[in-house]
């Protein structure tokens, strides 16, 4: 039984796809081991492999990463392990330079291009940081995958070399046949900046109905808040903040309409493929998504939802009155829907995960 250490930044509790990635390891054999950072108020459920939390004093931007990274090193070293499985450019480093110490082969999954989110790629030093890291450590992987072609592209023009592409796909779930649907539009994920929020709370201020939920927390959100109240539509805007995976899916089932509505804000977004836009499709809920590629040749492909051709208040709130109140096309939407979900689930995708750890 090869054991395998897996690390992250994120919350461990909420990572969807850390967890499937690290169920499909469990269920094949590997002995599994998850570590992230501490998460107040989230305690750490039962799962059938071994977490671990480690604490830190700093929370946000670089010192995070630098302490992080620090106390990471220090684990892997006196940790066994046969393979070492880096999520995001921001946890390579320490599992760089153990894998080369302990001669562990190394696993690379890309989630996003970090030195292009928007959190990154404003600031010139750190951009620059992140560069440089992924110029002297990216090539001494022994398997890499990310979750999509355009991102795949971007790492193959740069250094030569192939990713895998491994989606952020849900776990099927059961046909939802007797759940009341609200007029309500539902928004997962962390709120950051670049995420479309401040257009979705102006346009919720030109529809005559309808309610936003925002299932997430990040440093743009007292900023959300503010702006709701402002507008006059904070009776109108449920704030959930974080919920686990289960209550996050179960509340989506209620929705009438999913957003992934990114800026083209930096490189990470133009290439994005959010978990959040399978989540919706799985939970049986059409979806409003950037012109964006990736997004944009799913709802094409698929047909389940619309397109956000023009970024204004007012063309937003037209396409969200459309998804809302015409049922027509919502029973279009419905059925193409039946389809995509038994296709765009992570039974199929793990497939992919499979071949890549069996062959280290």
């Amino acid at each position: 039984m090869k054991r395998v250490i897996v690390s992250v930044t994120n919350n461990l509790v909420i990572d969807q796809r850390v967890e499937r990635v690290c169920q499909s390891l469990h269920k094949w054999g590997f002995e599994v081991l998850l570590v992230g950072r501490t998460w107040p108020h989230m305690p750490m459920p039962a799962r059938p492999y071994s977490c671990r939390r480690i604490k830190h004093f700093f929370n946000r931007k670089f010192l995070f990463y630098a302490e992080y990274n620090i106390r990471l090193f220090f684990f892997l070293l006196f940790h066994k392990a046969d393979i070492l499985l880096a999520n995001d450019l921001d946890t390579l480093p320490a599992n760089y330079l153990i894998s080369k110490i302990k001669r562990n082969k190394l696993v690379f999954d890309s989630h996003e291009y970090f030195p292009e989110t928007p959190e990154v790629y404003q600031r010139r030093f750190v951009r620059s940081f992140w560069l440089l890291i992924e110029k002297l450590m990216i090539k001494g992987c022994d398997q890499y995958y990310t979750v999509s072609g355009k991102l795949a592209d971007i790492y193959r023009q740069k250094y030569g070399i192939n990713f895998s592409i491994i989606r952020n796909l849900p776990v099927s779930q059961p046909e939802n046949i007797n759940v009341r649907k609200t007029k309500t539009i539902i928004y997962q994920g962390s709120v950051n900046v670049g995420r479309g929020l401040e257009l979705m709370l102006q346009a919720l201020k030109l529809l005559p109905d309808g309610n936003l939920i925002v299932a997430g927390d990040g440093p743009e959100l007292k900023k959300l808040k503010e702006m709701a109240l402002a507008l006059q539509i904070s009776e109108r805007v449920l704030f959930a903040g974080n919920l686990m995976p289960e209550q996050l899916r179960e509340l989506t089932k209620t929705a009438s309409a999913g957003i992934s509505i990114e800026e083209a804000m930096g490189m990470s977004y133009l290439v994005a493929l959010p978990n959040k836009l399978f989540d919706y499709i799985q939970a049986g809920v059409p979806v409003i998504t950037s012109n964006l590629p990736e997004m944009a040749a799913v709802v094409n492909q698929y047909e389940v939802g619309m397109i956000l051709e023009e970024r204004t208040p007012e063309n937003l709130a037209s396409v969200l009155h459309t998804m809302l109140h015409n049922e027509d096309k919502r029973l279009l939407w419905k059925e193409k829907i039946k389809i995509a979900r038994q296709e765009l689930c992570w039974e199929n995708e793990e497939i992919k995960l499979k071949e890549l750890f069996i062959a280290l």
